[in-house]
């Protein structure tokens, strides 16, 4: 996880937890309770799960298959299941093709990483030929 995404979480939270401590310091005509200044504290340390949340997403390539972790789940798709993997024009993400026109998102691989997008395909493409060197990825 890069290290701006833990900077970003800590100022958040640490923010909501100061602005919660002063609620009460000088009056302002409104009358803060401490069930306020406990709820905005809370409130920056739920707001920092969320964007630690969004820096989850992970690819693994190993000899049992691709582990796929996005924001809430994770999960371990066998080379035996996997009929490719792709990056259709337009898409957000890449994606896990599976029988049946099935496809698992891959969060981890985004379209806004432009380059770096494309080098991580081309890894995981060459990872794919060199444990499934009959699987055709796309």
């Amino acid at each position: 996880m890069p290290p701006f995404v833990y900077a970003a979480a800590f100022v958040i939270a640490a923010a909501h937890i100061v602005v919660g401590a002063l609620l009460k310091i000088r009056s302002s005509g409104v009358v803060f309770q401490t069930a306020d200044q406990v709820a905005i504290a809370v409130l920056g340390l739920v707001i920092a799960g969320v964007v630690l949340l969004f820096a989850r997403p992970r690819l693994r390539v190993g000899s049992a298959g691709l582990a796929v972790r996005n924001l809430l789940g994770y999960r371990l798709i066998r080379w035996s299941e996997i009929v490719g993997v792709s990056f259709p024009a337009g898409s957000r993400w890449a994606r896990i093709d599976l029988p049946d026109d099935e496809y698992i998102p891959v969060m981890a691989i985004q379209a806004v990483d432009r380059d770096r997008a494309v080098e991580a395909m081309d890894t995981v493409r060459s990872l794919m030929a060199r444990y499934r060197p009959d699987l055709h990825a796309r």
